[in-house]
């Protein structure tokens, strides 16, 4: 992708709250585990900032607004942990010259090696205002803003990438036209998550309309949904054609699932089945890698209330000890209390598999008529002007 170099195709998805740089240190680690032993003979030779030897590990959604504004909580977000090879930065924004500004000052200030755009999120607070999903549909807008971010980004060598969903719902489909729109732009990737924002994560994802963005475009097409183990990565490669694959809800709580993606990739069988003792030293060095994050044992531990839950799923544990460990405010009440579990359990049937609240379809919201015509009329380009949200994540 542009001077980038992904020496195994593995993307790990942007997801708010999830994506930090400790969750994104152990996920990268946990790729480069699973290099085939030529591959890992030449990490030492890896250019930072260009060579993503165990694929791209990318941020949470930054808002362009909030980076333009530098609020203290976006600028500690874009910084990378101080072992990231490539600094992988996604923006969201539904003002083309606010996000032209986001992407100039990240290439400027050399803060990113790579800029992917936020047109997938689902979430009420994004699509109720014209973003994520929902901004497609506006494809003058959509243009607009890809063309945008290309020209900041060009002149410094950092790539750009799209992520979207097929569409709003199986009335208005979006996929096909936007990915265009944006290989004209001059992107270098586009990445599909294979349902549409009403689906949200619900039943299954359409592979076949990733197969299908793969025979339209000259440029790589990365597929999303539904890649919960190592072996639906090569089946998604196989059904579609795809250049590489993008991972979300399957690696919640289960950073290795990248040691079994690079392995798997590389043509082998090995796979990672960690007994509980390996998964509560791994939560405890992700509370370390949290605590340094934030500066704040008991934000950390706020933070790791989820990851916690993730990580200890399918293992025999009562429910006393889980709500306990859910209220833990402090990394020794962590410590103890993964002490008094059975850590000798071994790696259960129940951790794998699917991952992630999927629920059932939603009505996705958003702006009134929005949906009446694929250009924005005089009212919605007002709405728009204050429709940038100005704090990151999600």
């Amino acid at each position: 992708m542009g001077r980038l170099q992904l020496w195994v195709p593995v993307i790990l998805a942007p997801m708010a709250g999830v994506t930090n740089a400790p969750f994104r240190r152990l996920c990268r680690e946990a790729g480069e585990a699973g290099l085939s032993a030529e591959l890992a003979a030449d990490l030492p030779k890896a250019q930072k900032g260009i060579d993503a030897p165990a694929g791209l590990y990318v941020s949470e959604m930054i808002t362009s607004r909030a980076l333009v504004e530098e609020t203290p909580e976006t600028m500690r977000m874009i910084t990378p942990d101080p072992t990231e090879r490539v600094r992988s930065i996604q923006l969201y924004g539904v003002d083309p010259a606010t996000m032209r500004q986001a992407a100039q000052m990240l290439c400027e200030r050399d803060l990113a090696d790579h800029i992917d755009m936020n047109f997938g999120c689902p979430v009420p607070k994004v699509t109720r205002k014209g973003g994520g999903a929902a901004l497609p549909w506006k494809h003058e807008l959509f243009a607009a803003i890809v063309q945008e971010v290309v020209a900041a980004a060009k002149p410094y060598g950092v790539p750009v990438t799209v992520k979207m969903r097929t569409g709003i719902d199986d009335d208005h489909m979006t996929f096909e036209r936007a990915a265009l729109l944006a290989q004209d732009a001059g992107i270098d990737a586009v990445a599909l998550h294979a349902r549409t924002a009403a689906q949200h994560y619900s039943g299954q994802a359409h592979w076949d309309q990733i197969g299908r963005l793969v025979e339209m475009l000259d440029i790589p097409v990365l597929g999303n949904g539904d890649v919960f183990e190592a072996d639906d990565a090569v089946n998604m490669m196989e059904d579609t054609g795809c250049a590489g694959i993008v991972v979300g809800r399957g690696c919640q709580g289960r950073p290795w699932i990248f040691t079994d993606l690079t392995a798997a990739l590389a043509g082998s069988k090995q796979r990672v089945k960690p007994d509980l003792q390996t998964v509560a030293e791994m939560i405890l060095e992700h509370a370390d890698l949290m605590i340094a994050e934030f500066g704040s044992e008991n934000r950390a531990m706020r933070e790791m209330r989820k990851h916690i839950s993730w990580y200890l799923r399918g293992y025999a544990i009562g429910g006393p000890q889980r709500h306990a460990l859910h209220l833990v405010s402090t990394k020794q009440e962590l410590q103890d209390r993964l002490d008094a579990l059975d850590l000798t359990q071994a790696y259960p049937e129940a951790a794998q598999g699917k991952r992630g609240r999927a629920g059932g379809e939603k009505r996705p919201h958003l702006p009134e008529g929005w949906l009446d015509s694929p250009e924005l009329n005089e009212t919605q380009k007002l709405q728009l002007a204050d429709a940038e949200i100005d704090a990151s994540g999600g």
